[in-house]
């Protein structure tokens, strides 16, 4: 499932760059109207109001392409992995790195296209250029807090807090399902709390190969996560048990790294019910999207089942009832009693089927 993995890395950088070369551009043509205005250039060379709107808007999405490239590899190989000194240098560094292409950018456009005859050094230290540079500096560092705010309130919910799209509470359908590290006690136990933050933070890392199949991360709490889609895209190919078993192939084909370094190979049981709930905006002082209603409860007592019936991933009649595939085989349960519920529910395990190309978790055999 490696493939899958690198998919989703794939998926990622084209949603980084695409958000950075859709960024750029405005942020530049309002730079070049903002100077065109009351003022007259104080530069050695200016091609007038039309052609420089013109060329913002090409360079920003250029310079858009870099600067998102430049942030995937920050995300994916630096960040996690190094210290926060060093973190703050890498960004520094590809500021600067970023900085110096733009200019080069600019400075063959300027030789190339209008024939403007001018020194390297003196296109650089050109009267006008320093409130530019200082601008382009200001605004990637601005990108880059706020596409840590969108990470940390999760992809996309950033737009519907700043568009109050779930002020008002609203019902929507949806799909969750609920991870969680199995023997995390034993394990806990066994490395120590820091030792044991890293092993979750690597597992969640691992986790990020549920990209591939549209899965928003709804919450991390201690060594559980919960997942959610809406109804239709995690219907849509299965991807809401697909990714499932995704993350674990990822887990097994990561089994050295985790043994070497942790002395265990984690797995995750999991459960998945699918809903109406309610979608709402929460907190005065720290806001975040919540969703509300039983479909979530009955998600996290359908999963502390997962041991007594030695199963590594239940779903409830409801979420059972509406995946069409042939690409697993559903045992039944049967009608189960839950916590805090009156009525039974119907539950299911999920096996992928042998002949097809899903990865085989063997989740029977595991030790639960």
């Amino acid at each position: 499932m490696k493939s899958k993995f690198d998919s989703a890395l794939k998926r990622r950088k084209k949603r980084i760059i695409r958000q950075y070369a859709l960024f750029w551009p405005p942020a530049l043509v309002f730079l070049t109207i903002v100077r065109s205005i009351g003022t007259e250039e104080i530069g050695s060379f200016d091609p007038g109001i039309t052609i420089s709107i013109i060329l913002a808007a090409t360079f920003g999405v250029i310079g858009g392409v870099i600067s998102g490239s430049l942030q995937y590899i920050l995300e994916e190989k630096i960040y996690g992995k190094a210290s926060v000194l060093k973190l703050g240098l890498a960004k520094g560094a590809f500021i600067i790195l970023f900085l110096v292409l733009f200019i080069i950018l600019a400075f063959i456009v300027t030789k190339v296209v209008f024939k403007h005859n001018i020194a390297f050094w003196t296109f650089v230290m050109d009267e006008g250029s320093g409130p530019v540079y200082f601008y382009i500096i200001t605004v990637d560092i601005f990108m880059t807090r706020l596409r840590q705010v969108n990470l940390m309130l999760g992809e996309g919910n950033l737009t519907k807090l700043l568009t109050a799209k779930l002020y008002i509470p609203h019902e929507e359908e949806r799909i969750f399902m609920f991870l969680d590290l199995q023997s995390s006690t034993s394990i806990a136990e066994k490395l120590g709390h820091i030792k044991y933050s890293q092993l979750i933070q690597d597992c969640f890392y691992d986790l990020g190969v549920v990209d591939e199949y549209e899965a928003e991360i709804y919450q991390y709490v201690g060594d559980e996560a919960v997942l959610t889609w809406e109804l239709n895209k995690g219907l849509n190919k299965d991807q809401c048990l697909n990714s499932y078993f995704a993350f674990i192939e990822t887990l097994e084909r990561k089994k050295d790294y985790y043994l070497k370094k942790y002395d265990t190979a984690p797995s995750f049981k999991a459960a998945l019910n699918c809903g109406r709930v309610t979608a709402t905006e929460v907190g005065r002082y720290k806001k975040e999207i919540a969703y509300h209603g039983d479909t979530l409860n009955t998600a996290a007592r359908i999963l502390a089942k997962c041991n007594e019936f030695n199963e590594m991933i239940l779903i409830s009649e409801n979420l059972r009832r509406l995946v069409k595939s042939s690409h697993f085989e559903f045992k039944l349960i049967g009608d189960v009693p839950l916590r805090g519920k009156t009525e039974t529910v119907e539950i299911f395990a999920v096996n992928p089927k042998q002949a097809q190309s899903e990865p085989n978790t063997n989740i029977n055999s595991q030790s639960l």
